[in-house]
């Protein structure tokens, strides 16, 4: 079943859609909360946020749209949620005071681990340039795609993941895997 078919069959009731959309699916969009939430159950929390918002809301879907697009919007809109309730003291409370800080050192492994680098400073990006950063680079969207997901004029992505690819560029330097 290819994408505008599984789009019918959910706005039909098919009650075997919910299942074919969430498999399909499940990947790239707990991929993009997890790379936001840095957190695997906020990760969590935030992809089943995300595909029982799609759900509820299927009936509104423009068929001429992409679903994956849509459902990234969606994901990245649960994510800044959270980012942001988070951040004014909401959520997990005296349990987020226990969570390690993330270190700026390098570590201690592997030197070649680029992977593992690329990471790390993705983890000290600011949150709307490492979602900019992720829905171009690793969820392939076009620049209109993310200005749409994330409720910003297409000119703020160019520079968002601009100033994402240097400040990476520049953290990678520092720790000697820029050449």
């Amino acid at each position: 079943m290819d994408d505008t078919a599984l789009v019918e069959a959910l706005k039909a009731g098919d009650p075997r859609a919910p299942r074919v959309l969430i498999e399909r699916f499940q990947g790239v969009v707990f991929g993009l909360c997890f790379r936001m939430m840095s957190h695997r159950q906020d990760a969590e929390d935030a992809t089943q946020e995300t595909f029982l918002r799609a759900l509820r809301g299927m009936k509104r879907f423009d068929t001429g749209r992409p679903i994956r697009p849509w459902l990234l919007e969606i994901a990245a809109n649960r994510c800044r949620t959270a980012l942001s309730r988070k951040s004014r003291g909401f959520g997990r409370g005296r349990v987020e005071l226990l969570e390690e800080p993330i270190d700026p050192r390098p570590p201690r492994g592997d030197p070649d681990d680029l992977a593992g680098e690329l990471e790390r400073a993705l983890a000290l990006l600011r949150p709307e340039y490492r979602l900019v950063f992720v829905l171009f680079h690793e969820q392939h969207l076009s620049y209109e795609e993310i200005a749409r997901a994330i409720s910003r004029p297409v000119g703020t992505v160019k520079i968002w993941l601009h100033r994402a690819r240097a400040r990476l560029a520049d953290d990678l330097g520092r720790r000697g895997m820029g050449d």
